[in-house]
């Protein structure tokens, strides 16, 4: 009987073991954006972005904290913290969903720079809604690049645009994430 318990607490290990070696995860993720207009060009960057992919279901998350986006002009990084996300009321931006058509890829099989295309909630500003956004998965030694490339409008997520300056903010706002996602280690 001992034995059979044993060999039940050992498997029950093993299996978390093998469950950590498919999670990967990252703390220094990079999320950028881009609005461009005739008047004027906006970009801001954050370095400070987490993320956890699970490679033996396909889930995924990212987070972002809204006021470590930074700005070329502290001007814009005030108004884009206290006008228009209100990062006090809504500190970070998230994703959570899970790749489309994923199989249980494992490093042994992973194809080299596979697209795909992970679905699910994307809250910002204390608006969720549901999106797709695309993402290249690439293999390199004992971590993965990730890189996504979308698009986010101001007015889906409740960000109101004074309309002394809506010609300077784009419609659309080109948001590009990168990060390497490295095993998470229990």
């Amino acid at each position: 009987m001992k034995k059979g318990i044993i060999i039940a607490l050992l498997a029950l290990g093993l299996g978390q073991v093998a469950l950590a070696q498919n999670r990967y995860f990252t703390r220094d993720g990079h999320v950028e954006f881009f609005s461009e207009t005739p008047m004027e060009n906006i970009e801001a960057t954050n370095d400070k972005m987490t993320s956890v992919v699970d490679f033996e279901n396909g889930k995924f998350e990212f987070a972002v904290l809204i006021k470590s986006f930074e700005f070329e002009k502290a001007l814009m990084e005030e108004h884009f913290n206290e006008n228009y996300m209100e990062s006090n009321t809504y500190p970070k931006a998230s994703f959570v969903g899970e790749i489309e058509d994923f199989a249980g890829v494992r490093n042994s099989n992973f194809p080299p720079g596979v697209e795909m295309a992970a679905h699910g909630k994307l809250t910002i500003h204390g608006v969720t809604k549901d999106v797709v956004i695309p993402a290249t998965i690439t293999l390199d030694g004992d971590q993965y690049k990730i890189a996504s490339i979308f698009k986010v409008s101001p007015a889906d997520y409740n960000i109101e645009i004074p309309n002394t300056v809506r010609d300077n903010i784009a419609k659309e706002i080109k948001v590009t994430v990168s990060a390497v996602i490295v095993p998470l280690k229990k």
